[in-house]
């Protein structure tokens, strides 16, 4: 399928075995971030607790979806996986020192990242309205809602590490890049807010210069 070395219906399977498998995991994942981001939205002064959360996301996904279960259909998965580590590792790495607090930007970039944050918690439902019937279907927590989700979040800090978006960036190109030939409508927004991330990355770095 256009390049791709699985079949849609094989991609789809994959969140069926992660749903019937791991469903207590993705209710919690939901509700548990769902919380803290409200927490932190009432006390940016916490944010180091949502990065931290950020990491487990990301290793989440490293390691169950894309090292566990995705590697069985995409040769490439075992990549995406180090991906994902590296990324967690760098959240982590962000939490030892001064946390830039989240919501604490102005203008366009709040809104545009609070939009993408909420958006994140909608994912699931987005795709069941879109005809995906449950399991078969992306729910939250499987890799390219974190990274709207991370996105989203990044956006609403008033200074990001240039080190911790090339990964988000890079991965909203490779999964909004995929999401027309896999049929996942939810994830068209996702190549749109990685164009936004590398242009903020790209005027972080010309202010410093």
């Amino acid at each position: 399928m256009g390049g791709l070395p699985f079949t849609a219906e094989q991609f789809y399977q994959v969140f069926a075995r992660y749903n019937d498998v791991l469903w207590p995991a993705v209710v919690l994942w939901w509700l548990s971030t769902l919380a803290l981001v409200l927490a932190v939205w009432r006390s940016p002064g916490i944010s180091r607790w949502l990065m931290g959360l950020l990491a487990l996301c990301w290793l989440w996904n490293g390691v169950v979806y894309h090292a566990w279960l995705f590697t069985a259909i995409n040769p490439a998965a075992g990549g995406f996986a180090g991906l994902f580590l590296v990324q967690a590792g760098l959240l982590v790495s962000a939490c030892r020192g001064p946390v830039q607090p989240f919501f604490a930007a102005h203008g366009w970039r709040q809104s545009v990242g609070v939009g993408l944050t909420g958006y994140a918690f909608l994912y699931p439902l987005l795709n069941i309205s879109a005809g995906h019937r449950f399991p078969a279907v992306p729910t939250f927590g499987v890799p390219c809602p974190t990274v709207i989700l991370t996105i989203g979040l990044f956006l609403t800090m008033s200074v990001v590490p240039a080190w911790l978006m090339a990964i988000p960036v890079l991965w909203a190109f490779v999964g909004g890049s995929a999401a027309y030939l896999l049929g996942v409508p939810a994830d068209y927004p996702l190549l749109g807010a990685g164009v936004v991330l590398a242009w903020v990355a790209i005027r972080q770095s010309h202010w410093r210069a």
